[in-house]
């Protein structure tokens, strides 16, 4: 019988209607195309017209769907009527939520606003939710960066005003040797993974630093597996092998940096290692052609490295002088670190001598005119093909502030920071410290703060600190304890509301913030925080709102819930005044927009702001005659102007001869504009004036135009950072405002303002000598991941993984148990082998591992049972030193949390007897129960 070949429909029709908008499964908002049928989804592709990801998209992209289909969401408002904790609720309406909202927070503004701690999650809309804390008045506010990543953008900012991930970018296309520090494969995933490929198609070598090699490590050329910790020493041994064998970009530096300028040399002197500044305050360095002080922006200015300068009987040297004083010293030498690093001398060697190779060897040139803001135009720029990206792995610790300056001190010693083949920033970046607000800390009775919470201190003036010197934010933010903190201190909002230091709150209202679980230090010490009484009976922090999507375990420690909805069904602002998409060679924006309707009785947290601020009788939120000003989110998105012409988003604004980009007037169509442009807007920059951005005057006078700031402001970078010196002279005993004795010693140390390397803090920890570290896999992002019903078929639970040394020295093998402990606590856990690993570094899956009850999972799903957390073991405070004081562990400089520096012990134990993880807390209710055994849908006929 003859074989008929089957008829096959190669092209089935998959969807009706077609609805472009940007994905939120994790922080890269690439494009996605999202597939409908008869008004549902049915599914995800990434959107190929998109500059992001360019139709790339991961699985977490993917399974965006699942994340709109969860069991988990959250179905209307609710107020606790239980104990906080259980998980026990009743539903309400809006109107009987916000009333009882409005019932809490008007007493506490007309009073005292400090009263609300509002802190927020990953929402990716902090210049909205900064202007309603502002508003009302509180100055506590921040959002996660605190305990995720300040150090890495507030030492980029301060040394050369901006810093990796959304800051700046590769030079994908030229660059030919690309070194990550610490970056775990969750952050910037599509970006990265294409950017790589690109690379090492045309044979470009990939250096990856870090104790793990997993991700992006594992498909690097050279994998170098350091001590965590140690990464600024490693830098700084790097550099003491550049600048020796006079591998620098000198003229670069003279240029584009502050190491020509003049600084105060005189120990005897008040102004003793500040800089030289004219009677206009600008800085100083000398000209090589007249030999005289001249200000750094002079046109046609030479800026002498070498040449010193007395006056008053005061020598100055420039900056320049004392770096090669630091760094040439033989204690960073790499036979001098090599022990501490955990790599051979030759090795550290060999990784300078190549990084140099390629930058200078390798250099190219590009036919590109472009004139520089001293009025010098040049034929042509210079590339130097070496490019870094690095991210928490290098910042989570209580040196990594100094550590991300150190390294881009190195970048900047290259010369490869804004040329071809080098780091790029993206707009609105570069805008130095300076170009920042300071922060704000005012408190008026019924009247908004006297400016914005977070920004950029230059001195001891600048600190959060009310009259009587004591802390002005409930989290001490921009305090003695951490006065560069620029992004709050998130992590500490709770234990200082508990135990009334600085002063008591009334009010804790947080948005997508999983505190109680996988997003706070000391998980088992934060609910009982949450949960402990006072002695008349009454909760010691007495109310709790949060909004969530999700039954996440922080719902259940709350007095009152507003629902959000998934990021299917909301309006979102992906802005220039925050977070945008920008690329290396354009500005870009993008929105979110309800392609489906909730099904639910929730609203997008945004929007929800909105009718509370109203119902509050917030400036911001309320017209001349009181009656609400913005209706919702979208209406805020669109009709909202944080300065004249510049608003939120920056596409098809209104000119006077129609649509522009920038600056505009209000066009009550842009969100549909957006819409039909597949949810975003790009704006190119010119040709020739996307290189050397801080001081190319074609891409400032492109900036002024797109409204990202107002007039060009070109700068030197900052590789000496004088607004540390400034708390250093404090500490010393000079100016008005000084610092508590018992932190005057740590402030000279820590506070160098040419970047150094310290031992993190490690007292209390004699006999933990073990680094246990945590990364997010590519597959999670945020804690709700791990209920995705897609992806928790590729990470259902977590092991703690041992180097061969380890597993060797306690007879391990794999499937066996272990018990970790620390200072502070104890988890039982299984183990495995993994040979590509620091030898003295255990590790494991962040966030996988969830409370039994919360997300709508089965009481035995393995996230619950196998999977665990690592936080059980961190506390938010360090081990006490015997002086009474509580000693955050956190970055003395800014705060960051010091997630990577927990120390621990290990030993072989017997399996529990149920095989389920310790430990093992009880189950709490949920508002939502529990997910159907089989989650199945059809779309569609």
């Amino acid at each position: 019988m003859t074989h008929k070949q089957p008829t096959l429909d190669l092209s089935p029709k998959v969807s009706d209607e077609v609805r472009k908008t940007t994905c939120y499964m994790c922080a890269c908002r690439c494009g996605i195309n999202v597939h409908m049928k008869e008004g549902k989804v049915a599914y995800i592709e990434g959107n190929r017209d998109h500059p992001v990801n360019q139709g790339v998209l991961c699985a977490k992209g993917s399974a965006g769907i699942m994340q709109h289909n969860a069991p988990s969401r959250l179905r209307a408002p609710m107020k606790r009527v239980g104990n906080r904790g259980e998980g026990k609720f009743e539903e309400i309406s809006w109107e009987e939520a916000y009333g009882i909202a409005e019932g809490w927070l008007r007493p506490i503004r007309e009073t005292d606003p400090s009263k609300l701690a509002f802190f927020t999650g990953r929402d990716q809309s902090q210049s909205f939710t900064s202007m309603w804390a502002q508003s009302f008045g509180t100055p506590n506010y921040a959002a996660h960066g605190g305990f995720c990543s300040v150090n890495m953008a507030a030492a980029g900012i301060y040394t050369m005003g901006g810093a990796f991930w959304e800051f700046g970018q590769p030079d994908w296309d030229h660059t030919k040797l690309f070194m990550l520090f610490g970056v775990a494969e969750d952050h910037d995933s599509n970006p990265i993974k294409m950017g790589i490929g690109k690379i090492k198609k045309r044979g470009a070598r990939v250096i990856g630093v870090n104790p793990i090699r997993t991700g992006y490590n594992a498909v690097a050329d050279d994998w170098v597996g350091i001590t965590p910790g140690t990464d600024g020493l490693f830098i700084l041994s790097m550099i003491h092998c550049l600048m020796k064998a006079g591998k620098i970009d000198f003229h670069y530096l003279a240029q584009y940096t502050d190491a020509a300028v003049l600084l105060n040399g005189d120990e005897k002197s008040p102004d003793f290692g500040m800089k030289l500044r004219d009677e206009d305050g600008k800085e100083l360095v000398i000209d090589r052609a007249t030999g005289k002080p001249t200000a750094f922006d002079k046109k046609g200015v030479r800026p002498d490295l070498t040449a010193t300068h007395r006056v008053a009987d005061v020598t100055h040297k420039p900056v320049f002088h004392q770096m090669v004083e630091m760094y040439l010293d033989d204690k960073y030498a790499p036979e001098a670190v090599a022990e501490t690093v955990g790599l051979p001398a030759a090795r550290i060697r060999a990784l300078a001598a190549e990084l140099a190779r390629v930058a200078f060897d390798e250099a190219f040139e590009l036919a590109h005119e472009w004139t520089d803001f001293r009025g010098e135009t040049h034929q042509t720029m210079t590339g130097r093909p070496v490019s870094f990206h690095a991210m928490r792995g290098i910042s989570a610790h209580a040196n990594g502030f100094q550590t991300c300056r150190a390294l881009h001190t190195l970048q900047i010693l290259l010369g490869t920071v804004e040329v071809p083949g080098g780091f790029r920033f993206k707009p609105p970046y570069p805008k130095p410290a300076t170009a920042h607000p300071k922060p704000h800390c005012k408190v008026t009775p019924g009247a908004p703060l006297d400016g914005p919470h977070l920004g950029f201190v230059h001195g001891p003036e600048d600190l959060a600190l009310k009259d009587d010197g004591t802390p002005a934010r409930i989290d001490k933010a921009y305090t003695w304890e951490n006065p560069m903190s620029a992004h709050g201190l998130m992590h500490m909002v709770i234990s200082n509301a508990y135990a009334g230091d600085p002063y008591k709150i009334d009010t804790l209202f947080m948005y997508m913030a999983n505190m109680s679980w996988n997003s706070s230090m000391n998980t088992t010490g934060v609910q009982q925080m949450l949960t402990d009484r006072d002695e008349s009976g009454e909760y010691v922090i007495p109310r709790i709102i949060y909004s969530d999507a999700y039954s996440s375990e922080m719902v259940a420690y709350a007095d009152l819930i507003l629902p959000d909805t998934t990021y299917l069904e909301r309006h979102d602002c992906i802005s220039l005044l925050d977070r945008p998409i920008c690329e290396a060679d354009a500005a870009a924006d993008a929105i979110r927009w309800p392609v489906v309707e909730p099904d639910r009785n929730v609203k997008g947290f945004q929007s929800a702001l909105c009718d509370l601020g109203a119902r509050l009788g917030l400036p911001a939120f309320t017209n001349a005659d009181g009656s609400q000003k913005y209706a919702d989110y979208a209406d805020y998105i669109v009709n909202h102007e944080r300065r004249p012409g510049v608003g939120p988003l920056a596409g098809w604004r209104m000119g006077e001869n129609g649509l522009q980009s920038g600056r505009g007037g209000v066009n009550e169509s842009q969100l549909d504009n957006y819409i039909e442009n597949g949810g975003f807007f790009v704006e190119h920059i010119p040709d020739g004036a996307n290189y050397y951005k801080p001081w190319n005057m074609a891409y400032q006078e492109w900036a002024v135009k797109m409204g990202l700031f107002d007039a060009p402001q070109p700068y030197l970078f900052t590789l000496y950072s004088e607004p540390m010196r400034k708390f250093q002279r404090a500490a010393e005993g000079h100016g008005e405002r000084q610092p508590p004795e018992h932190l005057r010693a740590r402030l000279k140390e820590k506070m160098s303002p040419l970047p150094i390397w310290y031992e993190t803090d490690q007292e209390g920890n004699e006999g933990f000598t073990i680094t246990a570290l945590t990364q997010r896999p590519m597959a999670m992002y945020h804690s709700w991941g791990s209920q995705n019903a897609w992806l928790r078929q590729l990470h259902g639970r977590n092991p703690m993984y041992l180097p061969t040394k380890l597993m060797r020295a306690h007879d391990l093998q794999d499937g066996d148990w272990a018990e970790i402990t620390s200072p502070h606590g104890a988890i039982t856990v299984p183990v495995m082998e993994m040979a590509a690993l620091n030898d003295n570094t255990i590790w494991t899956w962040n966030a996988i591992g969830k409370r039994k009850g919360a997300w709508a999972l089965e009481p035995d799903a393995p996230e619950a049972t196998k999977g665990f957390l690592l936080n059980h073991l961190i506390h938010e405070l360090m081990p006490p030193k015997g002086d009474g004081l509580r000693w955050a562990n956190s970055d003395p400089i800014t705060g960051q949390a010091a997630w990577f520096d927990l120390k621990v012990a290990l030993k072989k134990v017997a399996a529990p007897s149920d095989a389920q993880s310790r430990p093992a807390m009880p189950p709490i209710a949920s508002p939502v129960g529990t997910g159907p055994e089989e989650l199945k849908w059809k779309v569609g006929k």
